[in-house]
């Protein structure tokens, strides 16, 4: 076998099954998370006062993690607020709108934009900063509301945050779970989001466009509540800029972040460097809009942004640290959080856990892939997409230790199954923000979205068992 298993290692493997269980029962699994360390902890120290302890260093090392994380979401979510108040969004987003003439240029145009607004602002954001400029377009050209909320939901929570290239909060998550460079599990995404997005979004269209042809499918007229309140918050947005002001802020943003793109290729940033550049850009962005927007109140005003985007962050990632806590246990995060417990030979848990399964289970390509995916999609269940992931990246570890390759390619390919479910496709708790600012039950959209996305994940789990 190579490594004797130990208590320590059936408890993690126990508490794993635990934890997918409560997900498919779709209870929480904060508890479940935080008993899984205390009984690791104790099985490993025998010191009660020591396991106890263990709890809370295990957040704390979590957070510490996380932080980069946290503060990016964070301090884009104040940004987005800033672009929100003053109208800036509208501007940046109104000229696409001329090209929008027909259904179809309506569900590209967009499912594009969306996609490309989200690798920079995230999907939640990137909802409020498209959808209700761009609804109304849609509407009068024919594309039903549904249609606008299943391509904000897919290009945006689907291929943009699955990827999630630029920001890299995700590939970061499931490459220290699987204990990988971040640029490896980018590179390895690249082909699996394309050939995901591509399916699924071309799927989706093609019900779309069927159901429309049937009547099953009609755009609705009249403006919706959101719509209305919008209006009105158009009326606070002119008196805090001028339309040259919106103008001159709309070119110079993306002009901004197309030169952090740039300097990432330039100087070769990736990972923390890449969000740390992003970060810092975001912050000036929001500094400059709130002073000149706000004037003598600007001062209070950038507090209150940051503030706003502190507590969005925290709230979504709030459910992910018990979580990530349990399952960086099962490499480095151990000794940080334990102690020197492990075994000598031991190269940690889920190493461990890999090797033993290699020497008894003869796991092929085929096999790897279809689990993963299917484990992916359990932990999205959850309707974070992100509380599951370290989950993935640590399954992913396992079973390429067992085949031999493909580490990279199975963490990737269940980071984008767990996306795809739980970070707004499918779940529908997930998908509140498009469905209201489009009007639709978000019920009803998580079932539109259902066949595209399942026959998506099968494509990909097949095209990734041949890049194992």
């Amino acid at each position: 076998m190579g490594v004797e298993l130990t208590l320590l290692h059936w408890i993690y493997v126990l508490f794993i099954i635990a934890i997918i269980g409560f997900m498919v029962m779709r209870r929480d699994t904060t508890i479940v998370c935080i008993v899984g360390i205390f009984l690791i902890a104790i099985a490993a120290s025998g010191s009660l006062s020591a396991s106890v302890s263990s709890i809370f260093s295990s957040f704390i090392y979590a957070i510490t993690e996380l932080l980069p994380t946290i503060l990016i979401i964070s301090i884009i979510v104040a940004m987005s607020k800033t672009l929100t108040k003053t109208g800036i969004n509208d501007v940046m987003i109104s000229p696409f709108a001329k090209f929008i003439k027909t259904p179809a240029l309506a569900y590209w145009t967009i499912g594009i934009l969306m996609m490309v607004i989200s690798y920079f602002f995230w999907p939640s954001p990137a909802v409020a900063l498209l959808g209700a400029v761009l609804l109304p377009v849609a509407i009068r050209v024919g594309l039903p509301a549904l249609g606008v909320a299943m391509a904000m939901n897919l290009f945006g929570h689907g291929i943009a945050l699955s990827g999630d290239f630029i920001i890299q909060a995700a590939p970061k998550l499931t490459a220290d779970a699987a204990g990988l460079p971040v640029s490896e599990v980018v590179s390895a995404s690249i082909p699996l989001v394309i050939v995901m997005g591509a399916v699924t979004t071309i799927t989706a269209f093609y019900f779309i466009r069927r159901d429309m042809k049937s009547g099953k499918l009609t755009a609705q007229t009249g403006k919706s509540k959101e719509e209305e309140v919008l209006e009105k918050e158009d009326h606070v947005q002119e008196s805090l800029l001028t339309l040259g002001q919106k103008r001159f802020f709309a070119l110079f943003i993306p002009l901004l972040l197309i030169a952090d793109v740039a300097a990432m290729f330039a100087l070769n940033l990736q990972g923390g460097d890449a969000t740390a550049l992003v970060g810092g850009t975001s912050i000036f962005i929001l500094l400059i809009i709130s002073i000149v927007a706000h004037k003598n109140k600007g001062l209070e005003k950038t507090t209150g942004y940051l503030i706003e985007g502190f507590q969005f962050g925290f709230k979504v990632f709030g459910a992910v640290i018990p979580i990530a806590a349990f399952f960086y246990l099962g490499d480095a995060g151990f000794t940080a959080i334990i102690g020197e417990y492990l075994p000598e030979a031991s190269s940690g848990i889920v190493n461990d856990l890999g090797l033993a399964l290699a020497s008894i289970v003869p796991l092929s390509a085929e096999v790897g892939a279809i689990t993963l995916t299917v484990v992916g999609a359990i932990t999205g269940l959850d309707g974070s997409g992100f509380s599951g992931i370290s989950l993935a990246g640590s399954i992913a570890s396992l079973f390429a230790a067992a085949i031999g390759s493909g580490a990279a390619v199975l963490t990737a390919l269940g980071q984008i199954a767990a996306i795809w479910v739980g970070g707004g496709t499918l779940v529908p708790w997930a998908l509140i923000p498009a469905a209201a600012i489009c009007n639709v039950d978000p019920f009803e959209l998580a079932r539109r979205n259902l066949i595209p996305v399942v026959i998506g994940l099968t494509v990909t789990t097949i095209v990734a068992m041949f890049l194992i």
